[in-house]
């Protein structure tokens, strides 16, 4: 049991914010200069899977926003906002959506727990484990979960690719591309889910390839 206290928090604060300024004189005052980050990263609220330290980016590098199961929904104006921030005024390049392979959020649509309110939110993953259940089932047991992971991140990506926000940027000409990825717990690597969207059409093929790659995959 952690013994971390509230009051540690902020002795911990301290103590770091002192050591980044001897080791980065400056860090700060470039911080408050205006973010220009080239990605955005929607990914699981797990607190194991943090984006900066994953990709190796510094702050203000990366936009990011997260929920539980990383989900993305035309009801979730919270999502959409972000999205439309980040593509809209801060123009970033690259969107990638990010689940994680051991996601509590997407076991519990797996297998049809309940867990109180979130069951509402987690529905829309039951969603995709029911569009996919022939692939599922396919599979044995104990790769199934990592499979609906790897589902649900491409499915997301479909649901960036379809929103008004992409759409039109992509309309306008501006260059943003979506990439659905899929990180592991075990050994802090990323798998590319090959879900990548540089704009307007092909989607469909690019959705069946990836899919198709989820059943093909190799797993331990």
């Amino acid at each position: 049991m952690s013994t971390t206290s509230i009051k540690d928090l902020f002795d911990h604060n301290r103590l770091w914010a002192e050591q980044m300024e001897r080791d980065r004189p400056g860090f700060f005052t470039g911080l408050m200069s205006q973010q220009h980050p080239k990605y955005m990263w929607i990914g699981c609220s797990d607190s194991r899977v943090p984006a900066n330290q994953i990709t190796g980016l510094e702050p203000g590098e990366v936009f990011v926003h997260r929920n539980v199961a990383n989900v993305v929904v035309p009801s979730d104006l919270n999502c959409l906002s972000t999205i439309q921030y980040s593509v809209d005024q801060l123009k970033i390049q690259d969107l990638m959506v990010v689940g994680h392979y051991g996601c509590g959020g997407v076991l519990a649509a797996l297998e049809g727990l309940r867990l109180g309110l979130v069951d509402n939110w987690t529905r829309h993953v039951r969603d995709v484990r029911d569009k996919h259940l022939a692939l599922l089932q396919s599979l044995s047991p104990q790769h199934r979960h990592d499979a609906l992971c790897e589902l649900n991140a491409i499915e997301q990506v479909v649901n960036v690719a379809q929103s008004t926000i992409l759409q039109d940027a992509w309309t306008r000409g501006q260059k943003v591309t979506l990439h659905g990825w899929c990180y592991s717990l075990k050994n802090g690597l990323i798998t590319d889910l090959e879900m990548t969207v540089p704009g307007i059409g092909g989607l469909s093929e690019v959705h069946q390839r990836a899919v198709a790659l989820v059943a093909e995959r190799k797993r331990d």
